[in-house]
């Protein structure tokens, strides 16, 4: 009956036409910000969170607005990976292998409308599974003290990174530049300033969302600045787009693993949508078979990866809303929003604001709908976008980056320090170090400081302390296993061609 009282008050909330608005909104934007080649999910929430501000946005509309651009993307990180060969972000690699296939033999628009269908399914599956999980881990993490806190941030920062990195000296390298960043400012303890050189401005610290709007969005602009402003062009034509019903429903049981398997991935802090889209993709290929032929334009092959992408994409929410700890990049700048709204996830989120939390699950379950109206009949029109030129784009993210982060401090240095950000963000891609790391050093810097303090001062000094619980144990364990089990996997994710050789 909680259920289905929580539901209630969450519908209350989504359905109201304002917050009905911003759903559709962000999933448009969000389609659109996917399909563009480059952009992705982290990179559009981190672009428009400045406008969520200016826009005056409340916690529950500001997150509506945002994880629905979240979502969107999701959905249109396919178009470019079928159309194009090119994904439009990381977890889209895997569509290309099958998808691109298929639109060369004609059935570009069976595979848009296949790989639309399995976004929605493995969304609507992660949907469900926060439903239902969320509120079970948030009375899990009551058992919570320094030391399991101090050992689940340890884990996030070893398995971020990992992945998606390609090399874990790098990622390592960044983390601790955002934990030296997240410790400028006024000591929590001694309120004696730490690494400010005596400027005014950073006595509470660098804003999460200057650092962010930074590295992500205007470190694009510079890249495109530095690639003479190359721009793209559809590769395969787009004709008439209709349902193919047979491989819809061959493909049930397909979607319904790989959501199943995306959703585990999305759940474990750090492994994130490419995780979940690789596992989808490499076991549905072991079910089928080698004689399945993957690789070549199987439609399974799209749909499998596609599941397993979304449903990891809102399983990444749930560690994120019931510990504090973000399951992936996009997840970590989400959790930059909740901290500047003063809303703190964790498992008191769920008794302290059930309208945020049930709001935006309801809102979730609308927006899949939604984005299943526009991917399916308008798929044509956001195949357009791909033919805007970036020149065209990029200076409008960068109007709405300084707009946004002006109306939010009205401080100039605010500007400079989010240019400072931009150009850090662009050396770092250049020598392939990650950005998420760094955000997610900024983010979760102090709580971890804070933690570990709060851990010697209960045993004394003690550093065994940190052990001292089964849950912590098992942390640790699981942050070792993610540092070293990238080094292993990185070839296979590295060269997914082979596959389907």
């Amino acid at each position: 009956m909680d259920l289905l009282s929580n539901l209630a008050l969450g519908f209350g909330v989504a359905l109201s036409p304002f917050t009905l608005m911003l759903a559709v909104i962000g999933c448009f934007l969000g389609t659109i910000i996917g399909a563009l080649p480059g952009l992705g999910p982290s990179n559009g929430v981190a672009i428009l969170i400045p406008l969520a501000f200016s826009l005056g946005l409340d916690a529950t509309a500001a997150l509506v607005l945002m994880t629905s651009v979240y979502y969107g993307a999701m959905y249109g990180g396919r178009i470019s990976s079928i159309l194009l060969n090119i994904p439009g972000d990381e977890p889209a690699l895997m569509t290309t292998l099958d998808g691109y296939p298929m639109a060369k033999a004609g059935r570009a628009g069976d595979a848009l409308v296949l790989s639309g269908f399995a976004s929605f399914f493995g969304a609507l599956f992660a949907t469900i599974g926060l439903m239902l999980l969320a509120p079970l881990l948030s009375r899990i993490a009551y058992q919570f003290g320094p030391a399991e806190y101090f050992a689940l941030y340890l884990l996030a920062f070893s398995t971020l990174g990992g992945i998606a990195s390609n090399n874990q000296a790098k990622a390592a390298l960044a983390s601790c530049i955002g934990l030296g960043i997240a410790m400028i400012g006024i000591d929590n303890t001694t309120s004696m300033p730490r690494f400010t050189g005596g400027n005014m401005h950073l006595m509470d610290g660098v804003d999460f969302l200057v650092a962010i709007v930074g590295l992500f969005a205007v470190a694009e602009v510079f890249i495109f600045i530095e690639s003479h402003g190359k721009g793209s062009s559809i590769g395969v034509k787009l004709e008439k787009v209709t349902i193919p019903v047979k491989d819809l429903l061959g493909g049930s049981m397909t979607m319904l693993r790989s959501s199943a398997i995306g959703f585990v991935a999305g759940v474990l802090p750090g492994a994130g949508a490419s995780l979940g889209s690789f596992l989808a993709y490499m076991s549905e290929k072991a079910v089928q078979g080698d004689k399945a032929g993957f690789g070549t334009g199987n439609p399974k092959g799209v749909m499998a990866p596609e599941a397993g992408n979304n449903a990891a994409a809102g399983g990444a929410l749930v560690p994120m809303l019931t510990l504090g700890v973000p399951g992936s990049g996009t997840t970590a700048v989400l959790l930059a929003l909740l901290m500047t709204l003063n809303i703190t996830p964790g498992p008191t989120l769920f008794t302290d604001r059930p309208d945020v939390v049930w709001g935006l699950i309801a809102s979730l379950l609308i927006a899949n709908f939604v984005l299943l109206a526009l991917n399916v009949p308008m798929v044509k029109i956001f195949v357009r976008i791909l033919s805007v030129p970036a020149w065209v784009l990029l200076p409008g993210v960068m109007m709405v980056s300084f707009v946004g982060i002006y109306s939010l401090s009205g401080s100039y240095f605010d500007l400079l320090l989010m240019i400072g950000f931009g150009l850090l963000g662009w050396f770092f891609r250049k020598l392939d170090v990650p950005t998420v790391p760094i955000i997610l050093g900024i983010l979760l810097g102090n709580n971890m400081e804070d933690s570990l303090r709060r851990a010697m001062v209960l045993s004394d000094g003690e550093w065994t302390y940190l052990f001292s619980s089964p849950i912590a144990i098992g942390f640790w364990i699981f942050a070792i296993a993610g540092f070293v089990a990238p080094l292993f996997l990185r070839r296979i994710l590295k060269k997914p061609q082979a596959i389907s050789d």
